[in-house]
């Protein structure tokens, strides 16, 4: 089992109990354990939809004898009165699953679509827009799994998978030369082939990672479009680049423009409104 899957079932597994406990009364109480329905997934917003494999999964760990069938696949444009799925089986199982897949689904497919606006935003140039770690706890793996969807690049996933030095760590390691040093050493020493990415403030800064080298992406923080123009000028392709620091929506194009590589944009996962769907007997 891989470490994504094995995330997915522990975050479902969790889900279940903390909704279910020990039992769902309302259903157990008025549905026959043994009476089989229908039910729909309808769309009531304009969006992307993303969790159609999520919602299979989640309805599979529950009941494994639920049937779907699936009508709108993963990253498709949506509109109000699409009709994405249909499930089969016990009326309590159909009942019992709905909270959390719609949770999931609602979540995952805000985050695509507002992705997917941000995507469309940056077409024509050659800058692709990046998640970050402000992601809600437990539920990264899936929010980030939306990025994509909607036409994004993640980021690392954690901590173990990418070497980000940031500000903080440049300054208590004691500077620009030292954090990638100790970095780099750190590698060679525990054999990680990691990426190492540094955060720099200002010229100067940028300007000792260029003589020192030894990462692979520079990203400029808080820059204006200005000034990250000049930055792209000043490292000439060595490296990837990748701006960050309160960009909104408006500003994207013009920071796209300037060359960066990247542009990393928090409200991707931080601030997003969950489209609206329903699960409807049918």
């Amino acid at each position: 089992m891989n470490k994504e899957k094995e995330l997915i079932d522990k975050l479902i597994d969790l889900a279940f109990a903390e909704d279910i406990g020990d039992g769902d009364h309302t259903t157990l109480s008025c549905i026959p354990e043994t009476a089989i329905g229908k039910s729909k997934l309808l769309i009531k917003e304009t969006g992307v939809l993303a969790g159609i494999e999520i919602a299979k999964e989640i309805f599979n760990r529950f009941d494994p004898t639920m049937q779907v069938e699936v009508f709108i696949e993963d990253g498709s444009e949506v509109k109000p009165g699409d009709v994405a799925m249909v499930v089969e089986g016990k009326i309590q199982s159909l009942l019992q699953t709905e909270r959390l897949m719609l949770n999931v689904m609602q979540r995952m497919s805000g985050i695509a679509t507002m992705t997917r606006k941000y995507a469309k935003q940056l077409e024509g140039t050659n800058t692709r827009v990046l998640d970050t770690r402000k992601t809600t706890p437990g539920l990264r793996i899936l929010e980030k799994m939306a990025v994509k969807i909607g036409g994004g690049v993640n980021h690392r996933i954690g901590l173990f998978d990418m070497i980000l030095l940031k500000d903080n760590h440049v300054d208590f390691a004691g500077g620009i030369d030292k954090a990638i040093t100790r970095a780099k050493d750190y590698c060679q020493a525990k054999g990680k082939d990691l990426k190492i990415e540094i955060e720099v403030r200002s010229f100067d800064e940028l300007q000792q990672v260029l003589d020192l080298g030894g990462v692979d992406r520079i990203m400029f923080d808080n820059f204006t479009p200005e000034m990250t123009k000049k930055a792209v000028e000043m490292v000439n392709r060595r490296f990837e680049t990748e701006s960050s620091g309160g960009i909104t929506f408006d500003m994207l194009r013009d920071y796209a423009e300037c060359g960066v590589d990247y542009i990393s944009v928090g409200a991707l996962t931080h601030s997003v409104k969950g489209l609206d769907m329903s699960f409807k007997a049918c």
